[in-house]
């Protein structure tokens, strides 16, 4: 098994997007119900509503809140040229309810965008910024958002201790496992996984581009910027 986690060593790239757009679907474990889940927590707003998704991809969340809400204009943000290009091919019957725009997750010059924003929604991008720069983000999207707004992650967290770590490490080793069998009918895509060092929790380092962060700190830090009903 590696020592490191090679997608990790140079920081992500185009070949990581690729990658990820290939093998998504086995690594991230119960993608489409968390990307239900996500759509059922914005089932409260009412009426024509604008959502950033941070880190968008392939557009698949996109997709499902495009989908299940008709009054839902999506603006996607990522840094890959070619995530964008594949969500803009995917969400193109949507039209200008979907646009997407380049950007740094760590920078704060995409953070004032300049008309009302009802929700940001993240899924498994928020783990590569620092401590600080995610207590840096939840202010600024804290002041991004309307009255009521709301703003949803799912990520991975940092665990407090080796067992609760070793205890992740080996589900999402199962879990990515059993992904592989039930949809590829064969061990290829977690032989992969194993292979690449995508386990984060096995080949968590400091210089990692993956920072995940403790729960606890990261509800507290929402408290602080500001977020009433911080749930997780």
């Amino acid at each position: 098994m590696n020592t490191q986690n090679p997608a990790s060593q140079t920081g992500w790239s185009e070949e990581t997007s690729r990658t990820f757009m290939d093998y998504g679907r086995y690594f991230v474990p119960e993608r489409d119900r968390q990307m239900q889940m996500i759509a059922a927590l914005l089932s409260y707003l009412d009426g024509p509503s604008v959502i950033v998704d941070l880190c968008c991809g392939e557009g698949l969340l996109a997709e499902v809140l495009l989908d299940g809400f008709p009054a839902f204009t999506v603006h996607g943000l990522d840094g890959s040229a070619e995530m964008l290009q594949r969500a803009r091919g995917r969400l193109a019957r949507f039209g200008n309810r979907f646009r997407c725009t380049a950007f740094d997750l760590a920078s704060a010059a995409w953070r004032r965008p300049g008309w009302p924003i009802h929700a940001v929604v993240s899924s498994m991008a928020v783990h590569h910024l620092t401590g600080p720069q995610k207590q840096e983000l939840f202010f600024d999207v804290h002041r991004m958002l309307v009255d009521e707004g709301a703003f949803v992650i799912a990520d991975i967290v940092e665990h407090t201790n080796e067992t609760a770590e070793r205890l992740a490490a080996e589900t999402w080793d199962h879990v990515v496992r059993e992904r592989s069998l039930d949809l590829g009918g064969n061990t290829a895509a977690f032989d992969f996984f194993v292979r690449e060092g995508w386990n984060t929790f096995w080949y968590l380092d400091p210089e990692d581009i993956d920072k995940p962060s403790p729960l606890f700190d990261q509800l507290r830090w929402l408290d602080q910027a500001g977020f009433v009903l911080v749930h997780y």
